[in-house]
This record gives C-alpha cells, sequence and structure tokens, in this order.
C-alpha cells in the first residue's frame, strides 16, 4: 500500500508513546488507506462508508484544493494511525449553527480500527499530539468539534481531553458540484487554548 510521500508538518514524541507524525494527505496515494478505514461500520458516523475508492480519492483532492480546510494522515512510529482534518469555522457549515469567533478551528478525527487488543492510553495520546498542532499555528485560540450526536464514543473521548459540551445541532446539507454533505445532527463541543503556550 503506498502512503503519503508529503513530509509531515508536525513532529510530536510522547515518553512511553513514540513519535507522532502529521503529514498532508496525498489523495493519490492516501486514497486506499483512507477508504479502508472509513468504509468500516465503525466509522458510519464519517459518513462515507458507501463511498468508493474513487469517490474517497475525490473528495480529498477536493480538500486538498482548498485552503480553509485541511486533511492529514497521523502516523505513530511511521505506521498510519488516523486521519486528523482541521478546518477554518467561518468557511464551513458549522457557520450556521454558532456564532463563530475569531481563532476558531474546526477539528475532525478518525482512528484506524485495534490492531488486536486494545492499548490503554492509545486515543489519549493521539489526542495531545493532535491538539499540540492546532496549537501550534498561533492562531487558533479554540478549538470547534462537533462530532454526531450519536456518537457516544467519541463524545465522550472529548470530554476526557478538556472539551466543553455545548448545544445539538443541525449541520445543514451540502449540495454542490465538488461535495455533497447530507444534514446531520450534531453536538458542538468547545476546547479554549491554554493561557501558556
Amino acid at each position: 500500500m503506498t502512503t503519503s510521500t508529503r513530509r509531515p508538518v508536525h513532529t510530536h514524541t510522547i515518553e512511553g508513546f513514540g513519535t507522532v507524525t502529521i503529514a498532508p494527505v496525498d489523495p493519490a496515494a492516501d486514497a486506499a488507506l483512507i477508504h479502508g478505514w472509513v468504509s468500516q461500520e465503525r466509522a458510519r458516523f464519517w459518513g462515507m462508508r458507501e463511498a468508493g475508492l474513487e469517490l474517497v480519492q475525490e473528495i480529498y483532492e477536493d480538500l486538498d484544493r482548498r485552503t480553509t480546510h485541511h486533511a492529514f494522515i497521523v502516523s505513530r512510529d511511521g505506521e498510519p494511525v488516523g486521519l486528523f482534518q482541521t478546518y477554518d469555522c467561518a468557511e464551513d457549515r458549522v457557520s450556521e449553527c454558532y456564532e463563530v469567533q475569531p481563532g476558531d478551528t474546526g477539528v475532525h478525527l478518525l482512528i484506524r480500527p485495534a490492531q488486536g487488543a486494545a492499548e490503554h492510553g492509545f486515543s489519549a495520546a493521539l489526542m495531545t499530539a493532535f491538539m499540540a498542532f492546532v496549537w501550534s499555528d498561533g492562531r487558533t485560540r479554540r478549538v470547534v468539534a462537533e462530532p454526531d450526536a450519536r456518537n457516544e464514543k467519541a463524545i465522550a473521548r472529548l470530554e476526557r481531553t478538556g472539551f466543553v459540551m455545548d448545544a445539538e445541532v443541525e449541520l445543514p446539507e451540502i449540495d454542490l458540484p465538488e461535495v455533497y454533505l447530507p444534514a446531520k445532527r450534531a453536538r458542538l463541543a468547545f476546547l479554549t487554548a491554554p493561557v501558556a503556550r
């Protein structure tokens, strides 16, 4: 399987866990990897279970062309372990659901299926690396998440990370030539930047 040839934009070493690297998605090289993750039942809230490989590649090519939305392959000691996306909340459908503040950065996260027994602390360590990456841009003042309202695991993970859960909202449908997103019931969650960075 071919993986991204793009250079990491962030590296974070976590004692006892390993080195986490975050590299921009290369749509052609990474589509098969991403498709393998998003097409599984456990990823149903990602909304791409029925998408074929070609559509997955097209979706990430569209993201790759944007300056407001970004997708990254996350690796641990060189092994891909997740898909992480960031976006400018003011340029996303979530902006229709709450009052966007300057410095709001939205995030989406998909951790790959466990390989064998679940590893205690795995997702917590990845969240540490993700948040360090987001805060490192010097612009983000608040991280915004909007998991599917039915995704209890994601909501619990966000709460354990320190996010404050907010209202349940309906993200509006988007129907454009290059992208279609159905309306979605979501739960808003906010994490304010640490005082000292």
